[in-house]
């Protein structure tokens, strides 16, 4: 009798998978059919282009930028694509990072097959592991969502607000609504992030109208991580324009390079790190070893921690020090975590940084999520130190900081060493132009730190660019710069 029972169950959970296939396909069919098909689409639009992971407070808005002109083109049968676009930041200047820049910000973004790359000017900079994203933002469109569900094993399942769509695209689940018009009207996936886990991608398309023969929204707004990143007011549509593309050979034969860790001693026990676009710092207690800035994710992180230990060996690493929580700063942070460190960081980023790090890892699972452990944390409000024998670290909080509010100075009394974050980058001397402009007023806000707290440092080591001596700073901050 039971096994009768559990084939009769079998037989009726196959035939329910298959109703869900084929009112999928229905339901694509009839919606392909209302929206017009395409093999290639253009869209123009203009609104507000914002920075993902760069909000000056922990669950705040990404801050925005204006998106004076926007034209993407893709073509669905070569999985192709161009985004063109210039955005220019408001006046008066928002708060937050993932900025400044003066005047307009040209971006060509293109992805084809396997293959991502970028056109600042003549010259192609290949985006390496950029383009399963920019792949799947093809199939997160109206048109691609439906072209893309009707080649897999999508299934159907009716909800109040439609019927959503459900397929996996690689390791990638995509899901969409059709309404009751037939008109796709979201479309989520999932992102790995360092900071923030398997990360919701949220897109949603409204006010619909026939352009070139075709059914396309006039409202896009991106959401990643909960925030808007992208908002788009179309005015224009154009079907089927092709997108005739070919990969640049520098793009073809590009390799990922392996991640370098260049330590430059600054004192006694005191290492800069670099290697790369973001700094860290590694610092010789007589008992344990205090390492500042985890930026960019993991794979940084276990670099700078293998060299912390060449550099100090049979000591353990026991605090790693956060500057902030933009998450180009913050996405290696789990990996000391791992390692058994205490996270110092300014108090408004501990309680953000439990619920972020709570969400599930499966996409890309890391160190800390394959051996979980509570996280340790030492939340400063206004002044830390650090102190041990003869070796003192003092850690300040910088107030009125347009880009972050819980940016953490550190400094070295005794050695007169201090450490900034994204209020003055020195300029690598093999780049042409600068590695980051500064606008005036965070300059000035560090340099009124510096003298508030009766500082007095002779050497700057920047989390981004060269160390320098603090005159280079001084020079930069009077005369605009850096």
């Amino acid at each position: 009798m039971a096994k009768r029972l559990w084939i009769a169950f079998a037989i009726l959970f196959l035939c329910a998978g298959a109703a869900s296939a084929q009112d999928a396909k229905t339901v694509l069919q009839t919606a392909q059919k209302a929206m017009g098909d395409v093999g290639s689409i253009q869209y123009s639009a203009t609104g507000h282009l914002n920075s993902f992971g760069q909000a000056w407070v922990p669950g705040a808005d990404w801050p925005v930028t204006n998106l004076t002109s926007y034209t993407k083109t893709i073509d669905y049968g070569a999985k192709a694509a161009k985004e063109d676009l210039i955005h220019s930041e408001p006046n008066p200047m928002v708060k937050g990072g993932g900025r400044p820049f003066a005047g307009d910000d040209r971006q060509q973004n293109l992805v084809s097959g396997p293959y991502a790359w970028d056109m600042p000017g003549s010259a192609p900079i290949p985006q390496l592991g950029a383009a399963a994203e920019r792949q799947l933002q093809i199939w997160l469109t109206p048109h691609g969502f439906l072209k893309a569900a009707m080649e897999s094993n999508a299934t159907a399942k009716k909800e109040a607000a439609g019927t959503v769509i459900s397929f996996a695209y690689g390791k990638y689940k995509i899901e969409g609504t059709v309404d009751a018009q037939n008109l796709v009207t979201k479309t989520d996936t999932w992102l790995p992030n360092p900071v923030l886990g398997d990360m919701l991608v949220e897109t949603t398309f409204s006010g619909y109208k026939v352009f070139d023969g075709v059914k396309f929204p006039t409202t896009i707004v991106q959401k990643q991580g909960g925030s808007t990143t992208l908002e788009l007011n179309v005015s224009s549509v154009n079907a089927n324009p092709g997108l005739n593309m070919s990969v640049p050979e520098a793009v073809i034969a590009a390799t990922a390079p392996a991640i370098k860790v260049e330590s430059q001693k600054l004192g006694d026990g005191i290492w800069f790190v670099a290697g790369g676009s973001h700094n860290s710092m590694v610092v010789e207690f007589p008992t344990y070893i205090t390492v500042i800035e985890a930026p960019l994710g993991e794979a940084r992180s276990l670099a700078v921690i293998a060299e912390a230990k060449r550099l100090v060996p049979n000591k353990p690493i026991k605090y790693l020090i956060n500057t902030h929580s933009h998450f180009d700063h913050s996405g290696g942070v789990r990996t000391y975590v791992a390692e058994g460190a205490t996270i110092i960081t300014q108090e408004m980023n501990a309680a953000f940084y439990q619920k972020a790090w709570a969400a599930p890892r499966t996409l890309a699972p890391d160190n800390l999520s394959k051996n979980p452990r509570k996280a340790e944390f030492l939340p400063v409000k206004e002044k830390y130190v650090l102190t041990e024998g003869d070796r003192t670290l003092e850690i300040f909080h910088e107030a009125g900081s347009m880009h972050n509010g819980g940016m953490l100075l550190v400094y070295f009394p005794k050695d007169k060493i201090f450490e900034e974050a994204d209020d003055y980058t020195p300029d690598l001397p093999q780049l042409a132009a600068p590695s980051g402009i500064r606008p005036p007023v965070f300059m000035a806000n560090l340099m009124k730190e510096i003298q508030l707290l009766k500082l007095n440092p002779v050497t700057v080591a920047p989390m981004h660019g060269i160390v320098v001596p603090f005159s280079e700073l001084q020079k930069a901050a009077a005369s605009g710069k850096g």
